[in-house]
């Protein structure tokens, strides 16, 4: 099943400018209906909304349609599924070079979002260097002051998968490092 990029910040999007139900869109953003609820419940909200329709993931026709009929389900355009099993088959591959300008965005978005990843994990999914994530952690990088955080996701930086894997791997590594504290 193909997912939007960012579930929780499209969720959110969704949650505020449309009329579709918790199910549709939890359905659509591959996250459970009570983390559906939780988003929409929350009074402050750690994530930015994304919208689905600029970043070219639904139109507004298919929103319309499934607004008027609470059966109807959306999909992803396919245009994007394509992208993503691409993204997927060979990886994140060639940066042009607008892009490489924002990869110092794409590393602090990373750092904020995910604190328990290593640098060197961070810098292996950003194809950067172990002093370069360092000195933007430590906010000690040249650049710091002009940096423009982005989500490397939207600029296809790294694939999504490639973040959660990395999450995934952090989190087990945390957990046999406490398991063997203990013992």
């Amino acid at each position: 099943m193909n997912y939007p990029y960012m579930p929780k910040s499209t969720a959110l999007w969704l949650i505020e400018n449309t009329a579709l139900t918790f199910e549709q869109i939890a359905e659509f953003c591959g996250l459970h209906e009570l983390e559906i609820k939780n988003i929409a419940d929350a009074e402050t909200y750690k994530i930015q909304p994304l919208n689905p329709i600029l970043s070219g993931q639904l139109t507004r026709e298919d929103i319309a349609a499934c607004e008027a009929d609470p059966d109807a389900r959306l999909t992803l355009r396919s245009e994007i599924i394509e992208a993503q099993q691409k993204q997927n088959k060979r990886g994140v591959g060639y940066t042009p070079k607008l892009h490489r300008q924002n990869r110092l965005g794409g590393i602090l978005w990373i750092l904020k979002n995910y604190p328990e990843l290593s640098d060197g994990q961070v810098a292996r999914l950003m194809r950067s260097t172990n002093p370069t994530v360092a000195s933007v952690r430590n906010k000690t990088h040249s650049s710091y002051s002009v940096i423009q955080i982005q989500s490397p996701i939207v600029l296809g930086l790294v694939s999504e998968s490639a973040i959660h894997d990395a999450v995934a791997k952090a989190q087990k590594q945390q957990a046999n490092k406490t398991s063997k504290k203990k013992k």
